[in-house]
């Protein structure tokens, strides 16, 4: 692991704030613990984090509403929820947010360390993609910058967004499986993180629509095909 790699912990329950930095740190994380959102907010912009950890219930900021406006000032910083809720609707929340992870509690302190180290190291891994950018019809896109390009209109992309598009862009015309996706940049291919990347590739449709020449397909019963035309079409 890196060194100095800084943590931003928002947790409401004085006793698991506590007990969760102090296994951080132990790891090697500089983790600094806030008591709600609002102090979490603060404590963003005034410091650099490499990673959050937000609790979803939250007094004066909940975990939700403090992702948004940290997402508004860094769209590429992971973060991930911890939360006692089970509800699908407020898991497909976290993740319409941007969220990179979801763990509900109770969870163990190596299950929410593993996530930490399996986020940090895709983030990582980004700089070493083979290329640093694709020509997608109209678009430019930049793997490193995260931004999607078409004309004068540049778009900043969420770290999530940005890796399931390098892995379309590297099965550009041909099939994306599905499980692959899961299990290359969610880790785990359950049902929350399934839906999650179906929330992802309608925001990806999204941003491309501008050139009706692009396409993400659904292929049924095995995943995606990113179409582009071939060059000289």
């Amino acid at each position: 692991m890196e060194e100095n790699l800084r943590v931003l912990l928002c947790e409401d329950d004085e006793n698991l704030g506590m007990l969760l930095r102090e296994y951080l740190q132990a790891k090697g994380y500089n983790t600094e613990l806030c008591p709600d959102g609002e102090a979490g907010y603060k404590s963003f912009l005034k410091n650099k984090f490499d990673l959050c950890v937000f609790d979803v219930m939250m007094p004066k900021k909940d975990g939700f509403t403090l992702a948004q406006e940290v997402r508004g000032v860094n769209a590429e910083i992971p973060i991930i929820f911890l939360t006692a809720k089970t509800l699908k609707e407020d898991i497909l929340e976290g993740f319409k947010i941007g969220a990179d992870d979801y763990i509900t509690k109770p969870f163990s302190m190596e299950e929410l360390t593993f996530r930490i180290e399996a986020i940090l190291r895709r983030v990582r891994g980004k700089k070493n993609k083979e290329s640093n950018s694709y020509k997608l019809g109209q678009f430019i896109f930049d793997t490193q910058k995260q931004i999607l390009s078409i004309g004068d209109i540049h778009t900043k992309l969420t770290t999530k967004e940005s890796e399931l598009l390098s892995l379309l862009c590297t099965h550009a015309n041909e099939i994306l499986q599905r499980d692959f996706a899961l299990k290359t940049i969610w880790i785990d291919d359950n049902y929350f993180n399934a839906r999650s990347m179906d929330v992802y590739i309608t925001k990806l449709r999204k941003h491309l629509k501008a050139d009706p020449n692009i396409e993400i397909i659904n292929i049924h019963g095995k995943g995606y095909k990113l179409i582009i035309p071939e060059e000289g079409e």
